[in-house]
């Protein structure tokens, strides 16, 4: 495929606050947490890239079988930023990326498709907002892969798309999965599956 759209999937974090893998969590329809969350983005994009942590062979595994290509971060622990530019350096080749967070399975495909519209028909920076909020996830032209690549620390890109407003273009979307995230275990338990 020919300049594609690739969904960059971070599921390298720690889950610290959660206390245990919620990345591997089942949600109440049988899928691991990530694992619906690749499905949302490969809905969307052309192919999803999975950055995970060492030791993560299952999470792995059940990526793969999804149809995400997965790359190991051995910095992981260094922060989000650390774990994105791996992933961008991983594919460079392509059109755009949009990055997503592992432990957001309510994203509705939808929203990932408009996103990633917006990437090919030309947005530097494209985001779904909501009541005037910014969400997830965040697709970035080519043009940004080499400051995406040269990202480290916690924060992400966030920086990146502050220095940027003017060139980000932000879709209204009427999905309250665009902020969800799961940091408890009991926000498991009012996951409901989004609809295509």
């Amino acid at each position: 495929m020919d300049d594609p759209i690739i969904g960059l999937l971070l599921a390298a974090g720690a889950s610290r606050r959660y206390g245990a893998d919620k990345l591997a969590q089942p949600l109440p329809d049988g899928a691991p947490v990530a694992v619906r969350a690749c499905r949302n983005l490969l809905a969307g994009t052309d192919g999803v890239l999975a950055v995970v942590r060492p030791g993560s062979e299952r999470l792995a595994e059940q990526l793969r079988a999804e149809g995400a290509e997965v790359v190991v971060c051995p910095d992981a622990d260094l922060g989000m930023g650390h774990s994105l530019a791996f992933g961008i350096r991983a594919r460079p080749d392509a059109a755009g990326w949009l990055v997503a967070l592992a432990d957001m399975p309510w994203l509705s495909p939808a929203t990932v498709r408009a996103v990633a519209d917006a990437l090919r028909t030309g947005a530097p920076i494209a985001a779904p907002c909501r009541d005037g909020r910014r969400g997830h996830p965040v697709g970035f032209a080519r043009s940004f892969g080499p400051e995406l690549a040269a990202l480290t620390g916690d924060s992400g890109a966030k920086d990146l798309i502050q220095r940027n407003l003017p060139l980000l273009h932000l879709l209204e979307c009427d999905d309250p999965g665009l902020f969800r995230d799961i940091d408890r275990p009991a926000e498991l338990a009012s996951f409901t599956p989004c609809t295509p």
